[in-house]
């Protein structure tokens, strides 16, 4: 092992906002303090009730990526494990997500962007 992932961090324009957006979806706290680095108003954090620790940096001149089109690729996005996709659907569309492609038929996983732009799935599981 070379390293430890020390945490994931997405781009934006409000990292305060994403930060509490993925709180209401993943749970945990944001902004706790950490000797890794500093919050303030380019910076905000999310640690996760599981660990994992998300960081929104600021970008002034952030561009949402397209999905499912290529012309400013996504790059990476994350896959949120729930039981209920309609329930879990309605949670997220509450709190600011925006539906990109709810599937057809019976799948299992639906896609939609946070209130960046970011895409990100919903997978029964």
């Amino acid at each position: 092992m070379i390293a430890d992932l020390q945490c994931v961090v997405l781009d934006c324009p409000a990292p305060r906002v994403l930060a509490e957006f993925y709180r209401a979806v993943l749970g945990g706290e944001v902004d706790r303090p950490d000797r890794r680095w500093s919050v303030d108003e380019a910076w905000s954090t999310l640690h996760t009730p599981g660990g994992l620790v998300l960081c929104f940096q600021g970008v002034p001149d952030h561009r949402p990526p397209t999905w499912p089109g290529s012309e400013r690729p996504q790059q990476f996005h994350l896959d949120f494990g729930v039981a209920d996709l309609d329930a879990a659907e309605e949670q997220v569309l509450a709190r600011g997500a925006t539906l990109l492609d709810g599937g057809a038929g019976a799948r299992s996983w639906r896609v939609y962007a946070d209130p960046a732009g970011h895409p990100f799935c919903l997978v029964r599981h």
